[in-house]
């Protein structure tokens, strides 16, 4: 991994050298058509428009997975990256309770609330690390995907081996399912279900396409059972370094831009399943009953430590 980061960090100081001192490299991990991937090249056009200077949008994980473009952002090697909430989460713990299963009851609450005071406050833990969280895109409702079975109650996940994100909270609800989870880079996914490392995986519908994973596990099942964000996180130095009228046109361009992601997404969501069946997907849905008391005792873990933001969350989540 070291030799690996190494590499990356020269390529990318290579990049951020060969463009002028104000300009800014937007790294992201998705591929051309995902709603991140139009974000992006939504949010550099609003920039560029609002600041006068250039963007590098840096797709398809080219500037290394998530946590290594955090590393970058933090490091100042990249300005801007729309990542994942189970890579930040190793950073800002506390992010990761917004994957507490089957928390919100829809997409709208969930981006109430981190557009909210939890928002603020998960920005706010992530300053001691030297980043700061600009806004919050969707990475949706997420569902899982079998080489050749579907999971309609608990005890068919029992062992299974299923790649999930590097975070710790995904792996508690599939441990508590009675799976076998273990995190991976989403670059490297498709060439580990294609090689029967993993049975399976967990995605919303729009990640599940794009990277046709469809193609690879066409067995899925409707379960629901975590939401999760997209933090559009920047180096706080660099944002320290803006002028007023700058940060706006950073904070502007994100929410903008992350308007129309969401929609997206939700549209992308609602609409795939028939698109991904013509492809020859299979879909079904899960015992929601019994996946929400299988996965009781996550929240037990969680409260001990994070009473009050575990309480806020359902709170919020009640529309409270």
């Amino acid at each position: 991994m070291a030799t690996r980061m190494t590499a990356i960090a020269a390529g990318t100081i290579l990049l951020a050298g060969a463009v002028q001192a104000e300009d800014v490299i937007f790294a992201h991990g998705e591929n051309p058509g995902n709603p991140r991937y139009i974000a992006a090249e939504k949010w550099a056009e609003l920039y560029s428009e609002c600041t006068g200077s250039s963007v590098n949008v840096a797709p398809s994980a080219t500037m290394g997975d998530d946590v290594e473009m955090l590393t970058s952002v933090g490091a100042g090697i990249i300005q801007i990256t729309a990542n994942s909430q189970g890579s930040f989460s190793q950073i800002v713990p506390e992010i990761g309770l917004l994957g507490l299963p089957f928390l919100f009851p829809d997409l709208e609450t969930a981006w109430a609330t981190v557009d909210g005071e939890v928002g603020k406050m998960i920005d706010e833990k992530a300053h001691s690390s030297g980043l700061k969280v600009v806004g919050y895109w969707d990475n949706g409702i997420r569902h899982i995907t079998h080489l050749s079975k579907h999971m309609l109650e608990p005890a068919d996940l029992a062992g299974m081996r299923i790649r999930t994100p590097p975070a710790e909270m995904t792996v508690d609800i599939f441990e508590a399912l009675g799976a076998s989870p273990a995190p991976l880079a989403w670059s490297e996914v498709p060439s580990a279900l294609q090689s029967g490392v993993f049975e399976g995986q967990e995605n919303p519908l729009t990640n599940i396409y794009f990277a046709k994973l469809h193609e690879i596990t066409p067995y899925i099942t409707l379960t629901g059972h975590m939401y999760e964000a997209s933090p559009v996180v920047v180096g706080l130095a660099w944002w320290e370094g803006l002028d007023e009228a700058t940060q706006t046109c950073v904070t502007d361009a994100t929410r903008q831009a992350g308007t129309l992601q969401r929609q997206l997404n939700k549209e992308g969501n609602e609409q795939l399943q028939a698109t991904m069946e013509e492809e020859g997907a299979v879909f079904a849905t899960a015992n929601r009953e019994a996946f929400v008391e299988a996965t009781a005792s996550v929240y037990d873990k969680y409260a001990e430590t994070y009473p009050d933001l575990v309480a806020a969350l359902r709170e919020a989540a009640q529309g409270q």
